[in-house]
Formats: structure tokens, sequence, C-alpha cells
């Protein structure tokens, strides 16, 4: 009972008394010594990552953009109701077109409304560029990669669609030509996948705006004032401040906003 109350086990004292029988003396005496604690787990090594071509070159960007682009965000959310039931409608028609490919698309729309997004800073001037060049981030194990949609402004919906598809599967499988990487004049980074509701981006170096994208989430919403089920999505514009203030980014947000709630204005 002794050792039991100091916390030992008679197994592990040395026994002083006749044929090595513990004593209540033994029981004391390793009572009285000081405990060892176990030794502690030897600490895990750091583990020194070689770098990527890409990844030195995505660090390099990235650590341009943020020292040189002075950036503000704007964010607004949008109702997907329509949107959701419009790719139901198409998905039964045997049309497969995804979310981000109305977003993709709506997005050229807006840019065509608002070319002072599609733009840049070119050392003393902001350069307006001619034509809608889409980048879409897609993300590899390597890193980020940014694949470019040309023209888009020119390509309907289904386009759009088939387009991007193509150059996710050609990222992934490292099948890109050096032109289908470069000469974006917009991107679109899209978490919503991943069950990101909001983020910001960062500003390619050659941009001057770069939207991020959140999931479709299910909200209450007020409609006809009345509480009633939404799908809710958030957007996140990037810019730089020298080639666009507040109230240029809110504006391309509003109609974005318009086009996707209203999927068909955009389709007629």
């Amino acid at each position: 009972r002794l050792a039991r109350e100091h916390g030992l086990s008679l197994t592990d004292i040395e026994g002083s008394g006749p044929h090595g029988r513990v004593v209540k003396d033994d029981v004391e005496r390793a009572a009285s010594k000081p405990k060892t604690s176990a030794a502690a787990p030897a600490a895990a090594a750091d583990t020194v990552m070689k770098l990527s071509q890409m990844r030195k070159a995505i660090a390099r960007r990235m650590a341009q953009a943020n020292t040189e682009i002075p950036h503000f965000y704007l964010t607004i959310a949008i109702d997907m109701s329509k949107a959701v039931a419009l790719r139901e409608e198409l998905g039964a028609a045997d049309i497969k077109i995804s979310y981000n490919d109305l977003l993709l698309y709506a997005c050229t729309r807006a840019l065509a409304s608002h070319p002072e997004i599609n733009a840049y800073w070119n050392g003393e001037t902001i350069v307006r560029r001619g034509e809608v060049h889409l980048g879409i981030a897609v993300a590899l194990d390597e890193g980020l990669i940014v694949p470019v949609i040309r023209g888009a402004q020119h390509k309907s919906l289904r386009e759009i669609s088939s387009a991007a598809r193509e150059l996710g599967t050609r990222a992934r499988d490292k099948k890109l030509d050096p032109a289908q990487m470069s000469g974006s004049t917009f991107t679109v980074s899209n978490l919503g996948m991943f069950g990101i509701e909001a983020f910001a981006a960062v500003v390619n170096p050659g941009e001057g705006a770069i939207l991020a994208v959140g999931g479709i989430v299910d909200e209450p919403v007020v409609k006809d004032g009345q509480v009633v089920a939404g799908k809710r999505m958030r957007v996140t514009l990037s810019c730089d401040h020298r080639v666009m203030d507040g109230a240029m980014g809110a504006k391309f947000l509003q109609t974005l906003r318009g086009l996707l709630e209203r999927p068909l204005t955009m389709l007629a």
C-alpha cells in the first residue's frame, strides 16, 4: 500500500529484507529519490526545399508586384440564384457549362463596358488594352500558372467554356505553349471549389486588376421585403491604384453583378 501511495511499483524496488523481500525502509528510500523524467523526443529536423524554376519565377513576380503596385481592394456579394438555375437548365439540355465559365464570360462583357479596368501602368502613362486577354489562374503542385484566353471579348459562352477547359487540361499536363502563358490583360482566380468564401489576390505585373472569386454559399437574402433562401458568391477586385480609383472598380463590379444576377441578359 505504501508503494502505491508513492506511485511506485514493487518490481522496480530493490528489496533488503529476507530473500530479497521489499520492506518499508526500501519503499521510503525509493520514494525519497528524485524522479527522472523520460527523455524528450528528438526535435524533428527542418527540411530545406529546393525551388523549381516555376516557384522562383512566382516568387520574383509576387515580390515585384507587392513592392511596386499600390493595391486596394473592393468586395461585392452577388446573388447567384438565377445563374444556378440557368446552369441547371443548360445541363438538362446536355450543355455543360460551369459556374466559372459563366463568371469568365461575364468578366469579358463587363471589361468591354469598362475599358479603364482592362489597363496597366506603363512608367508615366496608363495603357488601355484594345483586346481582352483573359488570364485563368490554375493551381499546380509546383505553383500557380495563368493560361490566357486571347481575344476573349469576341468569344461566345460556349467558346469561353471550351477554351478554359482546354487550357486547364494543357496546364495540368504541362503542355502549354509559351504564347498561351503570357500577355494576359486581366486575371480571374477562383478558389471557391476549395470552400473559400472570400480572399484577395495580388495584381500581376502588366495588369491593372485581378478578380478573386469565392464559392457559392447558401445565405438568406431579402427580396421584395421578404427573407428567402439565396445563393451568394463574393468576389474581390484587387486594383492598381495608379491605374484606377475606387469608383472605377466599384462600377465594374456593379456591372459584373448585374450580368450574373440576370444572366439571360448577357446571352441575348
